[in-house]
């Protein structure tokens, strides 16, 4: 397809069907008495791909442990060792130190009765030894555990003593109440199991790990789990992803994954797993939620893995290696590692990502762009040598992420230009052709900040809602700027083989209901892309919960991606209108493209699909004014029956949010409808969709 015809296909889904021509920045964003929206069901696109709807995972220092990981004790493998009084909590304006934080052991009795011993290290580099004392109790302790009346907790401790010496572990409870199991620890390491039972809730009980006795006790590892774990999962939380129903998840992914990250070390008996540090977010990892662990959290929520593979710190051979582990038959070396671990079938995961935003100079491994390509060829040819059938994403790095923040900045040259030595994505088309099957791409643009093409930096500004919300939209729109430049680049892009998978995006880490217009925005732009854009990844896919160390609920943000998943339709159709877009205000590149997005009914921004079976018409419009506004909406190729139904995302407030133990404040509201009506009230900064029904060929 050639730009024209690329940008005629925009401007149907954009809503400019009406106009002659392309829009051009003399477009005026009056807004007439009356917004007149058109719907031609007969000009059809692309089905939107549900993998639209994914989610991105990583650890990102205790993303994963601290919402969907049931385990309830911190540095469970003692890579801190014990200390002698607890630590202070980071400021919470810190983010990436409130991230890493996590409650360490202190010693019960004399500090200099513990000491870590390397000789006889269960797992890692030490493990902690505790000199006793006849008459009084000493061990070690670990407070913050939150506990709810009548649950079941289970647990296994690692313990060896020099002598036959029985082990008290005591759980108590703030109000006082303790309960206590008796273990005993013998000359070789043993694995011993227990149980608790909470006798009312407790946020702040400490478990207490305590012997007396002479010789040392050695504690290798130590567990506590809620018994209703589901294979180490919170069951609370994997029943919420469940319910999301996520299309696909890309993980572990981001730059943890490109530095000392081992996919080795992660799988196998998870006490024998050694901790690591994690450079990026100076945080600890123990590697509890490892391989295993992740590509079957996938199918207990029924979700399509992604996997990233390390290509910063890592080799070719380990791409194979963890191809062959993950894919292999039970009769390959790896194969054989996989099924000794309990897992004889193959998890046949199709995605792999090869790299993690290797382009960006931050990024542990990066190297120059002509170097990068012959690892990346490297790597897809070790890969595909095990499984040819795998899919292939490559790191993108186009033009608008480079210019924006993503690249290395050059002083005097802050645009980078499609095709110049800076464009990463040109040089993996042009370097490693045939060796990806998409290239993925990554957007988080700033709230109320604009990129100067000038100077490089990013400026503030003032914004209405309507701006705000667009903000997503439009750099989702810059990048396929980027895409028409390539295909004349590369005319065989224009086969549709190749696609761009958005597997990291974001906007307003926030949860709030302003920050769902602007999810809606996004959805609508990704749909008026899908002959080239097949997936998308939102960060974090924990997002779509607010959770709580014993409980959790749908987010606000979960909510939209909700509406969007399981009552919008998947066959664009096109969107014409009487209001179109106002003009671009800034320099086309960076974060601006070069047609502001949205359909030509200013200011709602209106989207339609038919269903799958082509019995139903969705038409999504979203209201990001804080006034209300009047359509009149015109369907062209599809006749309706006469009742239809409304879903509608209903928030208290632009800052409304849901929080676990509170009543939500989004939800989704189903209603009804004429839909043979044509003029419609849209509330101020709502998102609605409208099913029109097709008439019966009987009525």
């Amino acid at each position: 397809m050639n730009i024209t015809a690329a940008l005629n296909r925009r401007h149907l889904l954009l809503g400019t069907a009406a106009l002659a021509g392309p829009w051009t920045s003399t477009a005026l964003a009056a807004t007439p008495a009356t917004i007149k929206g058109s719907v031609d069901t007969r000009q059809r696109f692309k089905p939107i791909n549900p993998h639209i709807y994914g989610g991105f995972l990583e650890h990102g220092a205790n993303i994963i442990n601290h919402t969907m990981w049931a385990e309830m004790l911190h540095d469970r493998k003692f890579y801190y060792g014990v200390l002698e009084s607890e630590e202070p909590k980071p400021d919470p304006a810190n983010f990436r130190a409130a991230m890493a934080y996590i409650h360490k052991w202190t010693a019960v009795g004399p500090m200099a009765s513990v000491s870590l011993d390397k000789a006889d290290a269960y797992v890692g580099e030490h493990s902690p030894a505790i000199e006793l004392s006849p008459t009084t109790p000493r061990g070690i302790t670990q407070g913050h555990i939150a506990l709810v009346n009548g649950k079941a907790y289970t647990g296994r401790i690692v313990l060896k003593a020099g002598q036959p010496t029985d082990v008290t572990l005591t759980l108590a409870e703030a109000s006082g109440r303790e309960q206590t199991v008796k273990l005993q620890a013998t000359s070789d390491w043993r694995t011993l199991p227990f149980t608790f039972t909470a006798t009312g809730d407790a946020p702040e009980a400490r478990l207490s790990i305590t012997a007396t006795g002479s010789g040392k006790l050695l504690i290798g590892a130590v567990s506590l789990m809620p018994a209703d774990n589901i294979k180490g999962f919170r069951a609370d939380t994997i029943a919420l992803m469940k319910e999301m129903d996520c299309k696909i998840l890309r993980m572990p992914g981001g730059n943890f994954i490109s530095g000392p990250y081992d996919w080795k070390n992660t799988i196998g008996d998870p006490d024998k797993r050694p901790p690591i540090f994690d450079p990026v977010w100076k945080a600890l990892q123990p590697n509890d939620a490892g391989l295993d662990e992740l590509l079957q959290m996938c199918e207990l929520i029924q979700c399509e893995p992604y996997w990233c593979v390390n290509t910063g710190f890592g080799e070719a051979r380990s791409g194979a290696e963890i191809v062959e582990y993950v894919n292999g038959a039970a009769n390959t070396f790896w194969g054989a590692q996989r099924a000794a671990n309990g897992r004889v079938q193959p998890y046949k995961v199709k995605y792999w990502d090869i790299g993690n935003e290797m382009y960006g100079h931050w990024q542990f491994g990066h190297m120059a762009r002509e170097q990068y390509v012959i690892k990346h060829n490297q790597f897809a040819d070790a890969m595909r040598k095990v499984d040819p059938s795998i899919y292939i994403v490559a790191p993108g790095g186009f033009v608008d992420e480079m210019t924006t923040g993503q690249g290395i900045f050059v002083a005097g040259q802050p645009e980078v230009k499609v095709g110049s030595d800076r464009d990463w994505a040109y040089g993996m088309f042009k370097f490693s052709k045939g060796k990806f099957d998409a290239l993925a791409t990554h957007a988080y643009p700033p709230e109320n900040k604009r990129f100067d093409l000038q100077s490089g930096q990013l400026f503030d500004v003032t914004q209405t809602l309507t701006e705000w919300a667009r903000q997503p939209a439009q750099r989702i729109a810059t990048m396929a700027d980027a895409w028409e430049d390539y295909k004349k680049l590369f005319p065989e892009l224009n086969d549709g083989k190749v696609k761009v998978f958005f597997d990291e995006w974001a906007f307003s880490f926030r949860d709030s209901y302003r920050g769902t217009l602007a999810i809606a925005l996004a959805f609508h732009e990704f749909f008026k892309h899908t002959d080239f854009i097949e997936m998308a990844g939102y960060t974090m896919a924990t997002a779509w919960m607010n959770v709580t160390p014993t409980g959790s609920a749908i987010s606000t943000k979960g909510r939209v991606f909700q509406l969007y998943n399981q009552h919008f339709g998947s066959i664009p159709v096109a969107v014409g209108g009487n209001s179109p877009q106002p003009a671009r205000a800034y320099p086309a590149g960076g974060d601006q493209p070069r047609v502001n997005t949205g359909s030509a009914t200013y200011p709602l921004d209106v989207m339609a699909a038919l269903t799958k079976d082509e019995k139903g018409l969705t038409v999504a419009v979203v209201n990001p004014t804080e006034m209300a506004q009047s359509l009149e909406l015109s369907l062209d190729g599809f006749a309706t029956g006469a009742q239809g139904k409304t879903f509608t995302l209903v928030g208290k407030s632009l800052d409304a949010t849901n929080a676990v133990g509170a009543p939500p404040e989004v939800v989704i509201q189903q209603g009804s409808f004429d839909a043979r009506a044509r003029r419609f009230d849209i509330a101020p900064a709502s998102i609605r969709i409208y099913q029109f029904p097709k008439a019966s060929s009987l009525g």
